[in-house]
């Protein structure tokens, strides 16, 4: 019971700071977002050039450094990887282009809702069933295999890596890209952003909070512990948001987001059977990273990439809607979750052996 007036807890302090962080210049329902901040990281390092979403995120920074300093003074700090690195990386760009057809990952998707935007509930559904197929295909068997013990050195490389991008962006390093309209140029400042997420990076990792893991936990075994602070997060942003006048009830026009019901439900379908099978939301992902594994790293690396594919490709979607390419992109995704979900299942290969044995 004390853990779990813990992680509530943690989940109203994070609905408190996503909505200052909202009042203080961050888009409205976007106080966090993982998806869409880190597509504005890559963006800001020139991986791609859509001009309105170029910005280092220092919230993502924060995520990380605040696990990193926690998990150090608890000595919870491990640095780990091997765990089928390239299948993680796939996987993490297949669910960041999900992510960009909706135009939010869990985080944001729960955000939206508490500013009543109805088009993130059927994003919800989709999520839910997305989790629903995957552990489907954990109950299979489905493994990515296990990770190993590496040297210190390989777990500090991230965590010191977003501290050269803060100091980067800190000084206005003239390299980076910076929007000048559009949500990358909407940020609260730079020192309460990093703060932001200094804080939630040290409860996150304190709590092990994660929309996919309380989904999944609760399907599988009826515990509702991780799923309680998303709820939290979810009331104490819809006050704060009742409060300060940003509620707004409806499916037309919602802060950055779109009305096509089929691809923001699909889309969240990806987000969600993908992030099963790497074992974490992209905000568990983030935390992980900054414990030392590595192998979070790789998937992180995957959404940057996928990111960046997203815009250049143009498959992420708009206020408009989802786009042509973007449509096609989703069949693709599905397509290679399925292939990876089989591939990765020992009942299904064994059932594979034994047919062809007996042939």
């Amino acid at each position: 019971m004390k853990e779990k007036r813990g992680i509530i807890l943690t989940g109203v302090i994070i609905g408190i700071i996503s909505i200052l962080l909202v009042a203080n210049g961050n888009p409205k329902n976007m106080g966090f977002c993982i998806a869409c901040f880190i597509r504005d990281i890559a963006g800001g390092i020139g991986l791609h050039r859509a001009a309105v979403v170029q910005y280092i995120r220092p919230e993502i920074i924060g995520l990380v450094l605040g696990s990193f300093l926690i998990s150090m003074q608890s000595k919870e700090f491990k640095s780990k990887g091997g765990s089928s690195p390239f299948t993680r990386f796939i996987l993490g760009m297949v669910v960041m282009i999900g992510a960009l057809v909706f135009l939010g990952c869990p985080l944001r998707m729960i955000l939206r809702i508490a500013g009543g935007d109805l088009n993130a509930i059927v994003g919800l559904v989709g999520f839910v069933v997305g989790i629903f197929i995957g552990v489907l295909f954990l109950n299979k068997g489905f493994s990515l295999k296990r990770n190993y013990t590496l040297t210190s050195f390989e777990g500090y490389l991230f965590p010191t890596i977003n501290l050269l991008l803060f100091i980067l962006l800190a000084t206005n390093f003239s390299m980076l890209f910076f929007s000048t309209e559009g949500p990358g140029s909407m940020h609260a400042p730079i020192w309460m952003s990093l703060i932001a997420g200094l804080i939630v990076g040290a409860l996150a990792q304190k709590t092990k909070i994660c929309m996919v893991g309380g989904m999944r936990d609760m399907i599988m075994f009826k515990d509702s512990y991780l799923l309680s602070g998303f709820l939290a997060i979810l009331i104490t942003a819809l006050i704060g948001n009742i409060a300060l006048g940003y509620f707004k009830l409806g499916f037309v026009e919602q802060p950055i987001a779109h009305t096509d019901g089929l691809w923001n439900f699909l889309g969240m379908v990806i987000v969600g059977w993908g992030s099963v099978l790497l074992g974490g939301c992209p905000l568990r992902q983030l935390i992980l990273a900054g414990e030392g594994n590595t192998d979070s790293v790789v998937t992180i690396i995957g959404y940057l990439v996928g990111a960046a594919i997203a815009h250049n490709f143009g498959l992420a979607s708009s206020a408009d809607g989802a786009a042509a390419n973007g449509k096609i992109a989703v069949f693709i995704c599905l397509a290679v979750l399925l292939i990876t979900s089989i591939a990765n299942c020992e009942s299904l290969s064994k059932e594979k052996n034994l047919g062809e044995a007996s042939n």
